[in-house]
């Protein structure tokens, strides 16, 4: 996989309640992927971005919302998310990059 495509694989941290209770417990963290990319992509990527060990990558299409307004109904958009689990003793710093 080329560096454009791993730096578009990886949206964004996805960063929620839930997302930081398991990120504590479980060792696991949460992002925001494109809706094209593959569990094998997304492995890759957080490999090579974060310099960690990924041992098990699950994703999730989460559904847009309808919005309900005076105007009438509004639909948000799908986005893909997908929780990395890496090895123990490693972490992912968010407010910077290993690279």
């Amino acid at each position: 996989m080329n560096t454009e495509r791993m730096y578009r694989v990886l949206l964004g941290a996805h960063i929620s309640e839930k997302a930081t209770v398991i990120a504590d417990a479980a060792n696991q963290f949460t992002f925001r992927v494109a809706k094209d990319a593959t569990r094998p992509e997304i492995k890759k990527a957080v490999e090579d971005i974060y310099g960690v060990t990924v041992e098990n990558v699950t994703v999730m299409n989460v559904k847009g919302k309808v919005k309900r307004t005076m105007r009438g109904t509004s639909k948000k958009p799908s986005w893909k998310k997908a929780y990395v689990r890496v090895s123990e003793g490693q972490e992912i710093d968010f407010t910077e990059a290993s690279k």
